[in-house]
């Protein structure tokens, strides 16, 4: 949530040594007459900054430790070029379900630049100023606030108290105070209504890291780590996702082109057919065999050898070796070829099949036959089979290794994105809308 303190004019100022006028401790009024109110940080009196004598508005008592601001009031820091010094400091507290949860605000003021604050929850920052002119609403499932051209998304309107102050304000503050809070988002800005009354304040909030304001302020040790996702906390892969389809897109169009024009230039010749047969039950030593000549023409390409069988609940093994023969290079490798199917108790099933192929990469022209030899369980009778040798073939394993490279990341940074974006309106008022948590 992000609300905050009407705009007004700045003129120079010094601080001002004043005294509780309850308990008699010093007290440091640094907006000098832009103070509306102060309060006083031994006996938390709300005092009245108008008047000479610093009337009592109100008292309260400091509940938690947690109170303590994480910027220390009088702190300075320069904001966008600018110094300012921390003279305020407020708890906004809101509950949802009955669960309190709570935020902090840090007011800053400049004499010659005026009023802006820092807000804080779970060690998520916005740095804050009010707005100079309204946003055009726009009602909706999900309602949406257009401001400069940009549009904002309604995220969460609450009813948030002031549960704690310190410091001094430019407007009358009050523990207890209630005000209707509207957020709506476009990370990493949200701009935010605060009605008090009839009054409405319009605020834009700019998500900012602990360790810039950490730098900013010049503060001792590391800003506390931010917890969970931040309501317009920009996703660490913001724009990456649109990019990264674009490329997707291009690089599978350039992989098309080059699939059908590397497929158009490859001749996918017949080099050898054959038909065999393997008796398994007669079957004695090693019965193996080669094959005619063949020859493989034109430049080094690919070989495929395919083997058709009519394997039935039955399986063969081949070990093959491709052989050239004026040189004895011989490329060797074995294919299993088996398939069986039957009926269970869940119905019908299959495994494997009785075709088989195999490329072998870069084989160089030349005259070449098979050396073969078939094994099987004996029993299964005569196994027919063909084989048949091709040169030059279309490989696709190539491309698709290639569309899954390409398609990967883009997966996984949309789902980083979605993730994200799931976490962040989990805490909207559209949890289940927006796939956030019912």
């Amino acid at each position: 949530m992000n609300a905050g303190p009407p705009q007004s004019s700045a003129a120079p100022a010094q601080a001002k040594a004043l005294n509780c006028p309850h308990c008699g401790a010093s007290l440091t009024l640094r907006s000098f007459n832009n103070a509306v109110t102060i309060v006083c940080s031994s006996c938390h009196s709300i005092l009245d900054a108008k008047d000479p004598n610093l009337k009592i508005l109100q008292t309260f008592e400091k509940t938690v430790e947690t109170d303590r601001p994480l910027i220390p009031l009088g702190t300075r820091g320069k904001i966008r070029g600018v110094q300012y010094e921390v003279i305020g400091y407020q708890r906004r507290t809101i509950y949802v379900e009955g669960v309190p949860y709570s935020w902090h605000e840090y007011l800053l003021f400049n004499p010659y630049q005026g009023f802006r604050y820092f807000t804080e929850y779970n060690g998520h920052w916005n740095d804050t100023s009010t707005l100079r002119g309204l946003p055009t609403i726009r009602p909706g499932i999900v309602p949406s606030a257009t401001y400069l051209g940009e549009r904002y998304r309604h995220f969460q309107t609450a009813e948030a108290s002031t549960t704690f102050v310190l410091g001094e304000f430019p407007w009358q503050v009050r523990v207890g105070e209630i005000a209707k809070v509207s957020d709506y988002i476009s990370p990493p800005r949200v701009i935010s209504s605060e009605q008090s009354g009839n009054e409405i304040t319009w605020s834009m909030g700019e998500y900012m890291a602990g360790r810039d304001v950490w730098k900013a302020f010049n503060l001792p040790g590391s800003a506390p780590q931010p917890v969970g996702v931040y309501e317009n906390q920009p996703s660490p892969v913001s724009g990456m996702t649109t990019s990264i389809w674009l490329a997707f897109s291009a690089l599978m169009l350039a992989l098309v082109v080059i699939l059908i024009g590397c497929s158009a230039m490859q001749r996918d010749e017949q080099a050898f057919v054959g038909d065999y047969a393997f008796n398994a039950n007669g079957a004695r030593g090693e019965p193996s065999f080669v094959t005619d000549v063949f020859e493989l023409k034109g430049h080094t390409s690919n070989v495929e050898v395919v083997t058709d069988t009519n394997v039935n609940n039955s399986w063969i093994f081949l070990n093959y070796a491709l052989i050239d023969q004026d040189t004895g290079h011989a490329f060797d490798f074995g294919r299993e070829v088996s398939y069986y199917h039957g009926y269970d108790s869940d119905g019908s099933w299959t495994e494997g099949k009785s075709k088989d192929s195999v490329i072998i990469p870069q084989v160089p022209p030349g005259h070449y036959y098979l050396r073969v030899e078939p094994e099987s369980d004996p029993g299964m009778g005569f196994i027919r089979y063909s084989i048949t040798v091709r040169r030059d073939v279309p490989n696709y394993t190539f491309y698709g290794l290639a569309f899954l490279a390409l398609l990967v990341p883009a997966v996984l940074i949309t789902w980083r994105s979605l993730s994200f974006e799931h976490l962040r309106w989990a805490e909207s008022d559209y949890a289940p809308l927006m796939g956030g948590g019912s």
